[in-house]
């Protein structure tokens, strides 16, 4: 197993996602009831890090879930010290880094891919990740859908769009994909809201 979890985590019905943002309340009507869901969250340049944490943060500290997350922006020992800088504990959590130019391998709680590029690795790696997780709530975060399209052609994009999102539909995982939204094509985040169960765009003061 890639991961030990010593704790036991307690059934959450209701996900209070982004409690410290304005957008809680449209969140938790949209996906409050729902044991697993797909959200598309769309953020600004100024608002991404912190809307990133917080996602996490409400995930482990607030609802003791674990979960995945998949960082394609900042290499997995910069990612972990971010979120453990803000009191996150990160044993809950397996990495995924396509952000360190590397080659395949399983260190601790992280599996390298070696680059956005390598998509069959992601996505081998995030089934494995997702089904050494012991609990049956369990969460996936995947950062970004932006950068990824910044490796990979845009046809290429839309069908690991595809892909992920009928993943995540079979995983039973609460699915939260973040994108900056200047950055991502329009047509694409179009298409990924209509598969998505909910959207919350992140702009301005949170």
């Amino acid at each position: 197993m890639m991961l030990e979890v010593k704790e036991s985590f307690k059934n959450v019905k209701n996900y209070k996602i982004f409690e410290h943002s304005q957008k809680s309340k449209i969140f938790d009507k949209e996906v409050k009831g729902l044991k697993d869901y797909l959200v598309l969250v769309t953020v600004d340049a100024k608002n991404y890090q912190k809307t990133a944490v917080d996602i996490v943060k409400s995930f482990v500290n607030e609802c003791r879930t674990p979960g995945v997350y998949v960082t394609l922006n900042k290499p997995y020992d910069i990612m972990q010290r971010i979120l453990e800088n803000n009191s996150i504990d990160t044993r809950l959590i397996i990495f995924i880094d396509a952000a360190s130019r590397t080659d395949t391998k399983k260190v601790g709680n992280c599996l390298y891919v070696g680059s956005a590029e390598k998509l069959s690795d992601m996505s081998v790696a995030m089934d494995q990740a997702v089904k050494a997780l012991p609990t049956t709530e369990k969460f996936l975060i995947f950062d970004s859908l932006n950068t990824l399209a910044i490796f990979n052609k845009p046809a290429t994009v839309a069908r690991f769009v595809h892909f992920l999102t009928a993943k995540m539909r079979e995983w039973k995982v609460k699915g939260v994909i973040i994108t900056l939204e200047k950055e991502t094509d329009p047509a694409l985040l179009d298409e990924l809201t209509q598969f998505s169960d909910a959207r919350i765009d992140i702009g301005g003061e949170s």
